[in-house]
């Protein structure tokens, strides 16, 4: 039989099979961005008051940021396992990816709250506030317009590396497209479809980061 006989051709239903790809990636990134940012200035926040902490997860950090995330990925889901703890693919993906989002959100946190002038958050104490309303009302937003332009290159780079986690068997985008081009050997046509779901995926993040970054300028 001819080897040709062998691959189907592309049906309307792999294209079906790319978008619950495309879908699955976009709900990795949002919990991963989501709990990253969040634990990421807890983190950044720790470090800006205090040098021990600062010291302790400065570490932790470096640890995530120098280590390639696709060996955090097989060594956290091995070790997970190994310990008898083990997470399906989807959630030991969130927390690598959780982890590797907060050590650089914390980093860039740390130094918007390292760049605002110290004399604001006094200023606002002598009106009456208290560390944390002076934190809400004068810190935070600050730190917030200096730090968004950095934070949506992390969101947008987290996004593209969901791809990394089908190493540990989690089918987004990038390996349902892998799947389709096995089956049916027509490589140009998939990963130019998968192209486009990158690009409408990003595409409207970075717009709209501009559009945030535009109207929070003085």
């Amino acid at each position: 039989m001819n080897d040709v006989m062998l691959y189907s051709s592309l049906q309307l239903q792999d294209f079906s099979f790319l978008l619950n790809g495309a879908l699955r990636t976009l709900w990795l990134a949002m919990w991963a961005v989501a709990l990253g940012t969040a634990l990421g200035f807890c983190l950044g926040w720790l470090r800006h008051v205090s040098r021990v902490a600062n010291s302790c997860i400065l570490v932790v950090v470096d640890i995530s940021r120098s280590v390639p995330l696709l060996i955090q990925l097989i060594v956290v889901n091995a070790a997970l396992a190994a310990f008898r703890m083990p997470l399906d693919p989807f959630a030991c993906s969130a927390l690598v990816l959780t982890i590797y989002m907060a050590s650089f959100c914390s980093e860039i946190y740390k130094g918007g709250l390292d760049a605002v002038p110290p004399n604001l958050t006094k200023a606002g104490r002598a009106l009456g506030m208290s560390y944390w309303g002076a934190m809400r009302s004068i810190v935070i937003p600050i730190m917030l317009r200096r730090t968004l332009p950095a934070w949506i290159g992390i969101v947008l780079g987290v996004l593209k590396d969901t791809s990394l986690a089908a190493v540990i068997g989690y089918i987004e985008l990038l390996r349902g497209a892998q799947i389709i081009i096995t089956r049916t050997q027509e490589p140009l046509i998939v990963l130019l479809a998968v192209g486009v779901f990158y690009f409408a995926l990003c595409y409207p993040i970075a717009r709209l980061g501009a559009k945030i970054e535009k109207r929070a300028q003085p």
